[in-house]
């Protein structure tokens, strides 16, 4: 990762009246895939509202790919790409017309914009649907739509809000691969949302927020449990736990998968030995991953 963070708070306060929504927080984040969660009303969306110079800060600074929010708001947002949650398309354009404004209004010349506007709507999965009238489309497709305006002017960061809100199982995985990819063509992004699985699947760093403080910013591998180790076997998994035991492991269990602890011991060690005697088949095996939603809810008050 780059050395130069994506975006830089420190000490940001921001209320709506006497309601405070952002309460003094400071944090840096990388470059990369940025998972910004916390329950409704936790100040995800302010804050991103903020990064963007659409609210002003009351107290601190922010800092987005090196500007100043505060005093470069033109040149943040030539920079800076935005998905919001709600719906807010045009009905009445097509999604290729819709596409080439908004390119136009990132600088593109219309030439340019309109190749870069079909380009785009093909990678989202939109080209055989770009002449029909957005107010005609389900909500996967609006959603596609409005990530390919937020990234038609080639930004280097992405500010996606809920991406998957609303959408079908297949719909939420089509768009999380979406925003794998991205990196691919050099955005990053920072992804908002309360459904922690969506971070997990396409994140590798997490802002945590609940009632307007940070409760933690960090990477996603340190979620990993030190010590510990988590297996899932093929088949019956009581040969390998009853082996695991009488070796001296600690151990729990629940369908395929098994979490071995060993005080003063190498649990992959123990792991070795007593898949070695029963030989039993595994699936996968590494240290033991703690959940967002394990952490948000040992770290919430």
């Amino acid at each position: 990762m780059d050395s130069l963070p994506v975006v830089a708070i420190n000490g940001l306060r921001f209320a709506y009246g006497d309601i405070v929504a952002i309460d003094g927080i400071s944090t840096d984040v990388p470059t990369g895939r940025i998972g910004l969660v916390g329950a409704n009303g936790a100040g995800k969306t302010t804050l991103l509202k903020i990064l963007l110079g659409v609210l002003p800060a009351a107290a601190g600074s922010v800092e987005v790919l090196g500007m100043n929010v505060a005093t470069r708001q033109l040149d943040v947002r030539s920079k800076v790409g935005w998905m919001p949650e709600g719906d807010c398309l045009p009905p009445d354009q097509t999604a290729a017309d819709f596409l080439i404004y908004a390119a136009e209004l990132g600088g593109l010349p219309t030439r340019a914009a309109r190749q870069r506007a079909s380009d785009v709507l093909g990678l989202v999965g939109l080209h055989e649907e770009r002449f029909r009238y957005m107010g005609e489309f389900s909500t996967g497709m609006k959603q596609r739509a409005k990530l390919a305006q937020a990234i038609v002017h080639d930004p280097a960061l992405v500010l996606l809000d809920e991406p998957t809100a609303g959408l079908d199982p297949e719909g939420r995985e089509e768009m999380l691969d979406l925003i794998v990819r991205l990196e691919g063509f050099g955005i990053n992004a920072i992804i908002s949302s309360h459904v922690l699985t969506d971070i997990e699947r396409t994140c590798d760093w997490v802002v945590m927020l609940d009632g307007g403080h940070v409760l933690r910013s960090g990477p996603m591998t340190d979620l990993s449990t030190p010590g510990e180790l988590e297996m899932e076997v093929v088949g019956d998994p009581g040969p390998v736990v009853e082996a695991l035991r009488r070796l001296g492991g600690v151990v729990e269990s629940g369908g395929a998968a098994v979490y071995l602890k060993v005080e003063g011991g190498d649990p992959f060690m123990l792991a070795r030995d007593a898949l070695a005697e029963t030989g039993v088949a595994v699936r996968r095996l590494g240290a033991r991953r703690t959940t967002l939603e394990d952490v948000f809810m040992g770290e919430a008050p």
